[in-house]
């Protein structure tokens, strides 16, 4: 072990640890509350309503966070080191919004059911078409400029291919499902969706981590990595498929989620350093615990209607955005010409 893994391994603990914490929290949290001692008996005998409640609603909700909010924290990272742009989130490129549009598809006309894994997989192709079109359209060598119009018009586009399912839906109240389901949320969510997203972002996860080597060589330039034996044109398509595949589980079982791997990467970046390497697992750990706190918070605030965990991510992350914009103007804006 090298002193310079000492800080990462410090922190990834510090964020496991904390991981432990709000998972307990929320199986503790609800409408009907339990204490500690109810949750632990419920995890190991299961007996009794406690037992009911915890196993069958809470449990799968909070597996549904973690690894939804890792899944997101990951893509965000990846996404980042393979442009190295710190601005890149699957959100900006228009993958959840595409991923959106085709599930919207498939539930509206009622092709399959909703827990059909026919939903996944329209949303993976709705994301990799979405991916895929923006690394065709905006190149390899692209700006920001050019790649954050790219992926708005993506974006504009998979958001009227949803407004049009919407508007086409033959039966209404697939319609209000779909227009609720688009806000994100995980309530009501059970075991069953748990199996349907589990392998696609077990998926995701592997092909990411595959290409931490190659993120950092990246940093140098695609030349320079080309020429330590980086097959950059493979890294490129790992990257866009395993984003493709977990974005589209996630949004097929939580609908849209944004910003979290935007937010997530950034918060663990100034402690881990620039390296995209370093930051994929830190980015990760935080992004579930981003996403889990916020489902979290949906819970506490009283009302007839809970809170869709959307609009608590877009909460979180539309100001960050912006400071992160404002940031960068004040950057060039010092930078001598």
């Amino acid at each position: 072990m090298t002193l310079a893994r000492l800080p990462d391994l410090k922190l990834n603990a510090a964020l496991a640890a904390l991981l432990l914490v709000l998972t307990f929290v929320s199986l503790m949290i609800g409408p009907a509350a339990l204490s500690p001692r109810s949750v632990v008996a419920a995890l190991f005998d299961g007996e009794g309503i406690a037992g009911l409640i915890v196993r069958e609603i809470r449990l799968p909700r909070t597996i549904l966070a973690l690894s939804i909010g890792a899944t997101l924290g990951l893509a965000g990272a990846a996404l980042q080191g393979l442009v190295r742009n710190p601005l890149a989130e699957p959100a900006l490129f228009g993958a959840p919004q595409a991923a959106a549009a085709a599930a919207s598809f498939v539930i509206a006309f009622g092709f399959f059911p909703a827990t059909s894994f026919a939903v996944p997989f329209a949303a993976i192709a709705g994301a990799l078409l979405s991916i895929g079109g923006l690394v065709l359209i905006a190149g390899r060598r692209a700006s920001l400029t050019v790649t954050l119009l790219a992926g708005l018009a993506l974006a504009s586009f998979a958001g009227a291919a949803t407004a049009l399912a919407l508007n086409l839906a033959p039966n209404p109240f697939a319609a209000v499902e779909i227009a609720f389901w688009l806000l994100g949320s995980l309530q009501d969510r059970s075991s069953e969706h748990v199996y349907l997203a589990m392998p696609f972002l077990l998926a995701n996860w592997v092909m990411m981590a595959m290409n931490a080597r190659a993120f950092r060589a990246l940093t140098l330039g695609e030349d320079a990595a080309i020429s330590l034996g980086v097959n950059v044109d493979a890294v490129r398509l790992r990257v866009v498929a395993g984003v493709a595949i977990g974005v589209g589980a996630a949004v097929a079982v939580a609908g849209a989620i944004g910003f979290v791997g935007l937010v997530a990467p950034h918060l663990v970046r100034r402690l881990v350093g620039s390296d995209p390497g370093r930051v994929l697992l830190s980015g990760t750990l935080t992004g579930a615990a981003l996403l889990l706190a916020s489902d979290i918070a949906v819970r506490l605030v009283p009302g007839p209607v809970e809170i869709k965990l959307g609009v608590v991510t877009a909460l979180i992350g539309v100001p960050f955005f912006l400071m992160m914009i404002f940031s960068e103007r004040r950057a060039l804006e010092g930078t001598p010409s």
